[in-house]
């Protein structure tokens, strides 16, 4: 798999987004590109629907540089505007229909959108829906039924359009961090197609497979990774706008998937759905993937002996289009290390003079590639201080790398614990609690106690199927932390807050943990 030719690869990469349903349609016109629950869609058709947007935007006076907000859910319209803006050199935001007003006007404002889509109908009982009628939105027709279309924007300044088509900005994609502020994230026509090649050809996709498409498209690992990586080796992508256990495991049993991709938390789901199973599922699934958060070895072993396949592991982050490590279908790992990084892609281990750390010691990571982004918008400073000299990305997570290449992600910088001057890695503790049979997921922070110092705090959400109480949890991790590294206090919930890719909302709970 390392024999990939990455230089042959951007030479070849088509020039804009839209170029890969472009090229699936002049090459096999009746192949499937899209199911989105209630029919298929071919690439003649996918390119077809392409070309009414395109007019449809034009006719919405959405113009080169304008940035193209579009609000909802997974499904064949939020694809269709995707290559559509991409035509018209917009720049596309996609934003989750399941955020809060407030987060979504945040969005909307920091953009400067030319104008907002709703893909769900204004009869529709959504968030997405609501949102729209509360700002004046009006139901429209498009080739996938109605939309709604809020008002123009005359405030709008168009970017400058690159001269060149591949380094223009296609993507204005919104992650919190750990700030807590939402940050545009600018990534290139070039950027998304290489990691859309890349993990399309790491992946051995062909044009048989059928990818499952649950990860949202308004995140990157949803968007890259996902839909343009199946579209791009002329796959199917089944539309799934929300995970549900039964849906997913519906699909794997009905359409016959061959590719499943998804979070750590969407699995652990699934097994709480199927409960103790001594019998591998019965799939043509090939392939299983984790990626967006960490893998806990006993997650990843479990989930193995359900599927019978290597659940394969990746990092990655939004600055870095997403991917920066992923492990090889020729080379399973039963560690979890994140692999190596992919093809076209330089790491280094630093420390904090910036030299370079020898193999399996801990350091900063930094990571240089064609999947960079193109910065962080109308935040110069904060993009300054994300870059190094030479076209490096600090991605402010600690690593050790294996001899063989393989990384291992040990933590974040910014959620260090430093407790009684001892260094404290959430990472580390989260990784031995989700160990316990009883722990579905985990997440540790710090507090700040009234002495100055940093206290360990971990919130746990238990497998409803079992019972075990924080003391009992306190006992277990005292047999395999050192103290210092035990939480001052264990707090169990329901349901972690998690975004709508499964992410666990660190910032909720340090607030949470503070009061």
């Amino acid at each position: 798999m390392d024999a990939i030719d990455t230089t042959q690869i951007l030479a070849t990469l088509p020039q804009r987004l839209s170029g890969i349903p472009r090229r699936w349609a002049e090459r096999a016109p009746q192949a499937w590109a899209l199911h989105d629950g209630a029919r298929h869609w071919t690439y003649t058709e996918l390119a077809a629907a392409i070309d009414a947007t395109v007019a449809q935007l034009r006719a919405l006076q959405i113009r080169p540089g304008d940035r193209l907000m579009v609000v909802g859910e997974n499904c064949a319209a939020q694809v269709a505007l995707i290559f559509a803006a991409a035509e018209v050199d917009a720049w596309i935001v996609n934003v989750n229909g399941r955020l809060s007003a407030r987060e979504v006007d945040q969005i909307r404002d920091h953009s400067g959108a030319r104008r907002v889509i709703y893909t769900s109908a204004p009869d529709a009982a959504s968030e997405t829906a609501a949102h729209g009628l509360r700002h004046g939105a009006v139901s429209a027709p498009s080739p996938f039924g109605q939309w709604m279309i809020g008002d123009l924007n005359p405030d709008c300044a168009p970017e400058p359009v690159h001269a060149s088509s591949a380094q223009q900005v296609a993507a204005l994609i919104y992650t919190t961090g750990t700030t807590g502020q939402p940050k545009g994230v600018m990534l290139t026509h070039r950027n998304l197609l290489f990691i859309a090649a890349v993990s399309s050809t790491l992946r051995g996709l062909t044009t048989s497979d059928r990818a499952y498409g649950v990860l949202p498209i308004t995140h990157v690992y949803g968007l890259a990774s996902v839909m343009l990586g199946t579209l791009y080796a002329g796959a199917c992508l089944y539309l799934c706008p929300r995970f549900a256990p039964d849906a997913v495991l519906k699909a794997i049993r009905d359409d016959g998937l061959t590719i499943l991709q998804g979070v750590p938390a969407m699995y652990a789901r699934l097994l709480e759905t199927l409960g103790d199973t001594s019998a591998p599922l019965t799939s043509r699934l090939r392939f299983i993937y984790a990626g967006g958060s960490p893998l806990a070895p006993s997650l990843k072993a479990q989930v193995e002996r359900l599927f019978g396949l290597t659940l394969h592991n990746g990092y990655g982050m939004t600055e870095t289009s997403p991917t920066i490590s992923q492990t090889r279908l020729d080379q399973p790992r039963g560690d979890d290390s994140v692999g190596q990084a992919i093809p076209g892609v330089e790491v280094r281990l630093v420390d904090a003079g910036g030299a370079d750390v020898t193999n399996a010691a801990d350091g900063e990571l930094w990571v240089r590639g064609p999947n960079i982004m193109a910065g962080y918008y109308r935040e110069p400073e904060l993009t300054a201080a994300a870059m190094r000299d030479g076209g490096w990305l600090n991605t402010g997570d600690v690593a050790r790398r294996d001899a063989d290449g393989a990384l291992f992600i040990v933590g974040r910088t910014k959620e260090l614990i430093i407790r009684s001057g001892f260094n404290v890695y959430p990472l580390e503790v989260e990784t031995v609690l989700n160990a316990h049979p009883a722990v579905a997921q985990s997440a540790v922070v710090g507090r700040v106690a009234a002495d100055g110092n940093e206290e360990v705090v971990a919130f746990v959400e238990i497998d409803p199927r079992r019972q075990v109480t924080p003391e009992e949890l306190q006992q277990y991790l005292a047999g395999l932390l050192s103290p210092y590294k035990c939480p001052s206090e264990i707090i169990a919930m329901q349901a972690l807050p998690a975004a709508a890719t499964g992410k666990i909302l660190k910032g909720q709970l340090r607030q949470l943990a503070q009061r």
